[in-house]
């Protein structure tokens, strides 16, 4: 740890001292929590910023007539960047072969996928936005926190900027009215209540709690009781009890909507990032007001593409052997892809789902469960080096993007590695 933020000082010297880099970063929420958390490390200095969805061939080569660029959440992968000019990485995928300067957990035995996301490691450059740094650690699906991204949590409650809360987990607890937050609950599944508004009213009125115009952060200990004791027993059975409470970090400086609670505000910049507008994600991130409005009808559109992706997923799922897979060309966008397959993920075996891609390529996301022994990310690399394209990530998690006329080559070589 000393070490890994010795060389995090060496990095925020070597970045405050370019005359007006570009910060190219990446479209999901980590990536527009971190490329924001480092615009606001240039607060008073020259700098650009551009979002891009891959590190491929051609963003490279659009990028070589830059004297200076900082990449965040994306360059550890691509050994091209080699072949650019001035450069600092901060990253936290798997990466070989970079000659240039780059601050990733995985060169210091810390975990790119469990203990730092690329937010949590920018923080730790620039000591700035401990709550951004949580929210991508949330987006990158790295929740409860530990190691290093506990550490940085810890740093945020001691300058105000974080409170750690022991409360249900489920989305919306700052900004959902109750019948909704029931009703739209994704993550558990609630059986016989999930997109019913109707039963989750039913169920308020058993419990005899008063739901009218107010939010579950309402409610008072003894409220939340009786409701949490509820959904427990009506979750036992289906193995997701243990997922109902937890640590929940919430923001006391930000407005209580979408932007005041971790999990909740990741959703919001996924949504922005992942439906073409990150810099309303950036705005947001940075307290613009007037971006809040645009990315919560971002929201809406979000989480229906998610409800009728899952739905999708729940009926289409094949099992090839080794991996399960889904096709989702035509029907899933590829900014929700693996968001789908990781929702739906299941058993022990990874998942593997596509969807149509960018110029004629198919866009390729890969889950696996945390019991596996299986390394996604070196999955992705290995096949894009064999067929072509460009793929990486992490162990767990991982995407690429091939020729549009290599997916049986590509889920035959799948096949094969994860046997």
């Amino acid at each position: 740890m000393d070490d890994f933020l010795e060389k995090c000082d060496e990095a925020k010297k070597f970045a405050l001292v370019m005359d007006n880099p570009l910060i190219v970063h990446h479209y999901d929420a980590d990536g527009v929590s971190a490329g924001a958390l480092v615009c606001s490390a240039f607060e008073g200095k020259k700098y650009r910023r551009k979002c891009i969805k891959k590190l491929d061939d051609h963003a490279i080569e659009e990028l070589k007539q830059e004297k200076e660029i900082i990449f965040v959440d994306l360059g550890g992968g691509n050994k091209r960047v080699n072949e650019l000019q001035d450069v600092l990485i901060i990253d936290h995928h798997q990466t070989e072969g970079i000659e240039k300067f780059q601050i990733n957990p995985l060169l210091f035995g810390l975990d790119g996928g469990k203990e730092l996301c690329s937010a949590s490691t920018a923080y730790c450059v620039f000591r700035k936005h401990a709550d951004l740094a949580v929210v991508g650690a949330a987006g990158d699906m790295q929740m409860p926190l530990s190691g290093m991204n506990k550490w940085v949590a810890d740093q945020g409650v001691e300058n105000g900027e974080i409170v750690i809360e022991q409360d249900l987990r489920f989305y919306g607890r700052y900004c959902r009215n109750l019948i909704q937050f029931l009703a739209y609950s994704d993550d558990p599944y609630l059986p016989g209540i999930s997109y019913r508004e109707d039963k989750a009213e039913e169920l308020l009125k058993d419990l005899g709690l008063n739901y009218e115009n107010r939010i579950y952060a309402d409610l008072n200990d003894e409220e939340k009781k009786t409701l949490i004791s509820a959904l427990a027993r009506i979750l036992i059975g289906t193995n997701r009890k243990t997922d109902l409470v937890g640590e929940s970090y919430i923001f006391p400086k930000r407005p209580k909507n979408e932007t005041y609670e971790a999990n909740e505000f990741s959703t919001i910049l996924n949504a922005c990032g992942r439906h073409s507008k990150p810099d309303i994600g950036i705005r947001v991130c940075l307290g613009d007001e007037s971006a809040y409005k645009e990315a919560r009808e971002l929201l809406r559109l979000h989480r229906k593409m998610l409800r009728d992706g899952i739905n999708y997923a729940s009926k289409n799922i094949q099992n090839l052997g080794n991996f399960y897979f889904l096709d989702g060309r035509e029907i899933i966008d590829e900014g929700i892809i693996g968001i789908v397959i990781g929702m739906t993920l299941r058993g022990k075996k990874p998942i593997i789902g596509v969807s149509l891609g960018e110029e004629g390529s198919i866009k390729i996301s890969g889950r696996c469960p945390k019991t596996s022994e299986k390394n996604m990310g070196a999955l992705m690399k290995a096949a894009t080096e064999e067929l072509g394209g460009v793929g990486g990530g992490h162990t767990m998690a991982a995407g690429a993007a091939i020729p549009i006329d290599k997916l049986n080559e590509f889920l035959l070589f799948c096949g094969n590695y994860l046997k």
